[in-house]
């Protein structure tokens, strides 16, 4: 067992949902409620991972990460290293790749609060303030829940673009879907299987762990 890949795809994947919970909370909701021109290319780029092959973003994020781009130059005067095969850059990544993981189900579970609901808050003279919190984010909860929860779990196994953007460095890069890789490449089966097991077991309890959640809070609405 690879204790520090296992522990480096625990931490991005924490990282991966804290900074996604936010954006996704905001973006899920703003999608859910307003109409714009363009809104269908908007909701088209925050899907796009979706059917974009791992290795074509991985390249085209490796690409805006290098030393020589814009971001990549701005982030390595501030840093002194570069953002492509780092930390960073690897969680940055993630961000990116799991945005339609987090932020549609969190549209979907907005564009469901009935509307004569918010109405009803309205002719009670809440503010906006309140009634997203009193009103709109608890019961939009179970599916800001599930997103986190897939987003989380999404994470731990992504493959192709943590290869391509941060490599396969020890203790910086080295995640446990790569660490698995290796020990298939190095014909250690019972390593690769171990790891195999924990991925599986931690994703499972992660999934159950949501659900009975979501089920325990239904049963007390």
């Amino acid at each position: 067992m690879d204790w520090t890949a296992l522990g480096l795809s625990l931490r991005l994947a924490a990282w991966t949902v804290a900074l996604l919970l936010p954006v996704g909370v905001l973006l899920g909701r703003f999608l859910a409620r307003a109409r714009f021109r363009g809104r269908s290319l908007v909701e088209a780029a925050v899907a796009l991972p979706l059917v974009l092959p791992p290795t074509v973003l991985g390249y085209y994020l490796l690409v805006s990460f290098g030393a020589r781009s814009p971001l990549g130059s701005l982030y390595a005067s501030l840093a002194g290293r570069t953002l492509a095969f780092s930390f960073e850059g690897l969680l940055l990544a993630s961000v990116l790749f799991n945005l339609p993981f987090a932020i549609q189900p969190m549209q979907r579970a907005f564009a469901a609060i009935p509307r004569s609901v918010l109405e009803a808050a309205d002719c009670c003279g809440l503010s906006p303030w309140r009634r997203f919190r009193r009103i709109e984010l608890p019961l939009a909860w179970p599916g800001i829940l599930s997103a986190l929860v897939v987003t989380f779990a999404h994470t731990l196994g992504e493959f192709g673009v943590v290869l391509m953007v941060g490599g396969n460095i020890p203790g910086e890069t080295r995640t446990v879907a790569i660490a698995i890789y290796d020990r298939t490449q190095a014909f250690d089966p019972a390593g690769a299987g171990a790891m195999a097991l924990a991925l599986l077991l931690i994703s499972m309890g992660a999934i159950a762990l949501s659900y009975a959640t979501t089920r325990g809070r239904d049963t007390h609405v």
